[in-house]
């Protein structure tokens, strides 16, 4: 019994030391990993929210600005200008039917000022695209504004994978 063991056992042994190494990343032409699918699930938009509003509070902080909250017409503001974005297939700040960020506020019924608003076309997951807009001054200013109280957050997914994320700042 114990030598049937051992020979399982060896056996087990040498068929593990044949697995295949670990692939290597797949490279884009600048010689970055190419991006993986982040896929978001139904009935993550409040975790995902949350995360965001946590991240920019964080930073905010860091930049001596005080704390945004979370509001529910900026959010909507965004949620459209990301679906107008994926409709026209294109990451601008302006909608389908001529709307400024401005306009989009408005029509929600936000009854502040438009602070700003950031806009991205990716892949990525919603803390690589909040560090992608901290690298660029436009888009950090917005997210760091000292003016900024409200923050909407929002997105549209495709079915390949893209992510339109839309980030709103009001006063």
């Amino acid at each position: 019994m114990a030598r049937i063991f051992s020979l399982i056992l060896s056996a087990l042994l040498l068929l593990s030391a044949c697995a295949a190494p670990p692939s290597e990343p797949q490279l884009g032409a600048d010689g970055k990993p190419l991006p993986k699918v982040y896929k978001i699930r139904s009935g993550e938009t409040a975790k995902i929210q949350f995360r965001m509003l946590d991240s920019v509070n964080s930073l905010r902080q860091a930049a001596g600005h005080p704390n945004v909250e979370l509001n529910a017409a900026l959010n909507a503001a965004a949620a459209t200008h990301s679906r107008d974005m994926s409709i026209q297939n294109r990451p601008w700040h302006f909608g389908s039917d001529g709307s400024s960020p401005i306009d989009r506020v408005r029509r929600v019924g936000y009854p502040g000022e438009l602070v700003g608003e950031t806009i991205s076309e990716t892949y990525e997951t919603e803390l690589e695209t909040l560090a992608a807009w901290m690298e660029d001054p436009a888009t950090r200013q917005v997210i760091l504004a000292p003016d900024a109280q409200d923050m909407g957050f929002a997105w549209l997914q495709e079915s390949n994978g893209k992510i339109w994320w839309t980030l709103v700042m009001g006063k």
